[in-house]
């Protein structure tokens, strides 16, 4: 074994790597209507709960209370009230609930509809709308819920997709409604669709060929028809102002800032709007004037900025983060040189972290990839574990990660890719593996591995994969397709075949996978056989540890117990540890993570302690 790893593996219940996984850290969204109220997903329980969380008063109440947990729900934007899906153990199928923020009883949104999977309710400035798309075998079907007297009305369905939609989202009174939907061009390319939600009247479609057109939120203006949304069609996200009623757009004057740019939030009086720059996974907040269109830079640290909204006139609350700092909230002004920064919600007694760097390599075909690394005390090469994020339409920013801390502090060089499919590199770069899945993010993950080994980074036999999600998936793709690169490999709720996964699925995922891969098994049979995992077992050559989730319906168990059964006859060395909740598991319950990772840790001493292949 290198000098450099710990002998044995560090279970002591204090041991740093369990001490960050059990530090309170929070996920958070803002209500923009009420500044300093937020919806805090926080682990300080043991298990992720949504918490009611006023900066004012630096009260963080509990809000929900469930035995697999709750990571994901909304507040409204007046922040009155705090919405979720009732699930059954994590297995994110149930009903829309909403909670008063201040506490208060349970209200079913929707009690006279059969459970359903996979909903992001959005909500109207005045709490008098909610909005739903429930996929159904005959499309995604949007409706709408008016609230009269704090009592919900029957949905009401305003429009049928025959491909992926969602919302509807609401002008600041519940008057008009935006779908979004891949109707015109499929794939993952959406357009805006309005509608008079009284009437369920069709008004005006916001459409750019071959792109991704997405809302951010209407203006706070009692009245104003204008949406705050964004497009790719140059390549890159751009910010927009679209009159949903007029049909006007107005492109926000932008250029000379680089990658993606979002619409985060308005002013109160939608004279300004913040703007949320992501490029090259990297994250920066600016200030735009609507009058002058002049923008200025907000000021703040260096890292991940996951959010914001203005508070008052003159300062902007933000959600922060980096490798060696969990999130917190952050309060600045911008008219300030320093930023004027005030933290709420800092975790006490974390641990020293190894801070992540960017790096940059080529890949097979010329294309430049970035990824995070870092390294462990004393001298290199390390044994080191090569990551891949999950979606794929996701990236890996410069977070607080106790994934990552727990490999460095035993000795392993550490590395996260934002392979081909990964967001804020441009339109072509996520879209390349579109039809081809598996392909191109191996090619990556290759040319990754290559790059740490002659940078004196990695020992070139001892590069583990591992990832969650999409990241599992492609940990056991590309030791299928490149057996011969990789000492093992750890995946957690994984893709092992697409096939089976998109029969066993909720109607709500297909449409993603159909996405994906161009269309069904049916009709992209050998896109979906050469993606699947299955098919590459005979050449499986390291051992492979899996963790996956008994009621995970995003990757359903069956695929996975076919692969185990599959492996097992060819006598490959594939572990399979079962856990009880869904997809979202060890994500949720924090013991259940530091118990998924001592699996980790002692399986791959064991691999290392083998003799070599």
């Amino acid at each position: 074994m290198a000098d450099s790893l710990r002998p044995e593996p560090n279970l002591e219940r204090d041991a740093d790597w369990k001490r960050r996984f059990r530090l309170p850290r929070v996920l958070v969204q803002f209500a923009h209507g009420h500044p300093g109220r937020a919806l805090v997903a926080s682990n300080q329980s043991g298990t992720y709960e949504l918490y009611a969380y006023d900066a004012g008063t630096d009260v963080l109440r509990q809000a929900t209370r469930r035995p697999a947990g709750t990571l994901y729900g909304a507040i409204s934007p007046s922040g009155g009230y705090i919405y979720y899906v009732d699930d059954y153990k994590g297995d994110e199928t149930g009903h829309v609930v909403r909670v008063p923020f201040e506490g208060g009883d349970l209200l079913d949104m929707t009690p006279s509809m059969p459970k359903y999977t996979l909903v992001e309710p959005s909500i109207s400035d005045t709490d008098s709308h909610l909005g739903i798309t429930l996929p159904t075998p005959e499309g995604h079907d949007s409706y709408v819920v008016e609230v009269i007297g704090g009592r919900p009305g029957d949905p009401r369905m305003i429009n049928r997709s025959k491909k992926a939609a969602f919302g509807p989202v609401f002008s600041h009174d519940g008057s008009l409604s935006v779908v979004i939907s891949a109707e015109r061009f499929g794939g993952l390319d959406f357009t805006l669709t309005s509608f008079r939600t009284a009437s369920g009247e069709k008004l005006l479609e916001l459409a750019d060929e071959s792109s991704r057109v997405e809302p951010a939120e209407f203006s706070p203006v009692p009245g104003d028809p204008r949406l705050l949304a964004m497009s790719n069609r140059s390549g890159v996200m751009r910010p927009l102002i679209w009159d949903a009623v007029k049909g006007t757009r107005t492109d926000l004057a932008v250029d000379s800032i680089e990658g993606d740019l979002a619409g985060v939030a308005w002013s109160r009086d939608a004279q300004k709007i913040l703007l949320l720059q992501t490029d090259r996974a990297t994250t920066r907040l600016w200030l735009y004037d609507v009058q002058s269109s002049k923008v200025t830079k907000v000021p703040h640290p260096d890292g991940y900025v996951g959010g914001g909204c203005f508070e008052g006139n003159d300062r902007v609350l933000l959600s922060w983060q980096d490798s060696t700092h969990p999130a917190q909230i952050l309060s600045v002004r911008p008219g300030s040189q320093s930023g004027d920064v005030r933290s709420f919600l800092v975790p006490k007694d974390v641990p020293k972290s190894h801070p992540w760097t960017s790096g940059t390599f080529r890949s097979s075909d010329g294309q430049e990839i970035q990824c995070w690394y870092a390294t462990p005390e004393g001298q290199g090469p390390f044994p080191t574990i090569l990551e891949t994020h999950g979606g794929p339409t996701s990236a890996m920013f410069n977070v607080f990660s106790p994934r990552s801390q727990i490999w460095l502090d035993h000795g392993f060089a550490f590395a996260s890719i934002n392979y081909r499919g990964s967001t804020t590199f441009g339109k072509d770069f996520e879209k390349k593996i579109n039809g081809d899945i598996g392909h191109w993010e191996v090619e990556d993950m290759v040319a990754g591995r290559e790059w740490l080994v002659k940078r004196g980074i990695a020992l070139p036999d001892k590069v583990f994969l591992t990832g969650w999600s999409y990241g599992g998936y492609l940990t056991l793709q590309a030791m299928g397709v490149r057996p011969d690169l990789w000492a093992g490999g750890m995946g957690g709720v994984v893709v092992a075949d697409w096939v089976t996964e998109y029969y066993d699925e909720p109607d709500a995922m297909k449409g993603y996978d159909v996405a994906l891969h161009g269309g069904t098994p049916e009709e992209k049979s050998d896109e979906y056989r050469k993606a699947s995992p299955i098919n590459y077992l005979e050449v499986l050559a390291a051992p492979l540890l899996i963790v996956q989730g008994k009621n995970d319906v995003r990757d359903p168990p069956r695929q996975v117990e076919l692969y185990e059964e599959k492996a097992k006859s060819l006598g490959k060395d594939v572990t399979v540890v079962w856990f009880g909740t869904g997809h979202a598991g060890s994500g949720i319950d924090v013991e259940m993570a530091i118990s998924h990772h001592e699996t980790m840790l002692r399986w791959i001493y064991g691999v290392l302690k083998r003799e070599p292949r």
